[in-house]
Parts: C-alpha cells; sequence; structure tokens
C-alpha cells in the first residue's frame, strides 16, 4: 500500500468531459481505445511495471504495443498512470462521458481528440444542472 504524503484540498474537480462523435460507430471506437488503455495499466500495475504515484519516463512493451494497435501516439509515458485512476466513463450512443474527481486527465483528453471527437470539459461544481457529474443522476 502506497501512503500519499502532499498537500491538497477537501474541494474535488468533479470534472466532467464529454467527448462528442461524428456517430456512435467512432464512440465505440474510442470508447474501446481507453478500455484497452485502462487494461494496459491494470496489467503494468499488477506486474509491477508501474507504480501510480512514480510514473515512469518509458513506455512498458505492452504500451508500446498497444499505442500502435490503438493508433494513439500523442501519450507520455507518464500520463499513463491517469488511467489508474478513479474514473467513470460512459458511452452513450455518439458520445462518451467521463466524469472524475482528478485534474490530472490530459491522457484522456488526447484520446478522445485523437479519435475524432469534440471535447467539453467543465466542472459540476460549477455547471450544476447539465445532468453529469460526480453525484448527478443522467
Amino acid at each position: 500500500m502506497k501512503l500519499w504524503l502532499g498537500y491538497g484540498t477537501e474541494h474535488s474537480m468533479n470534472l466532467v468531459m464529454i467527448g462528442q462523435f461524428e456517430d456512435s460507430r467512432e464512440a465505440a471506437q474510442a470508447f474501446a481505445a481507453l478500455q484497452h488503455f485502462k487494461g494496459q495499466v491494470s496489467d503494468d500495475e499488477d506486474s509491477g511495471l508501474l507504480e501510480v504515484g512514480d510514473p515512469p519516463d518509458r513506455y512498458t512493451e505492452g504500451m508500446m504495443k498497444l499505442l500502435y494497435d490503438v493508433g494513439s501516439y500523442s501519450l507520455h509515458p507518464g500520463e499513463f498512470e491517469q488511467f489508474a485512476y478513479d474514473v467513470d466513463m460512459d458511452l452513450n450512443g455518439d458520445k462518451i462521458v467521463i466524469t472524475t474527481d482528478e485534474a490530472d486527465v490530459s491522457a484522456f483528453l488526447k484520446v478522445l481528440i485523437g479519435k475524432g471527437a469534440r471535447v467539453e470539459v467543465y466542472s459540476a461544481h460549477d455547471h450544476v444542472n447539465t445532468g453529469y457529474g460526480r453525484g448527478s443522476q443522467h
């Protein structure tokens, strides 16, 4: 178990990221890519190749293969740990809705944009009537 030492606040991001695609097929492909990245990071964590809180400066073999297979080349090795964070992802027709309390979401943003999404990002603390965000019913 890793103990975190650092500074923080009680205020979470309650961040919402919505990727809007041309059609549901494109959204499904992007969603599958995100799931593959989450799976690879879980595998790398389980095998000791990645430790959350100590981001790698090199890609694992699995990461390299996945980047090639998915056709996403803009992710830095240190961004992969973001896929281990507590993030909810929902596929809803031609859109993907991602919600999290984390601020580091560049990996998700890069994948969505790389797969052709128009992306909207906001805090559900400030935009409460959208139906999205932690604790919202949509």
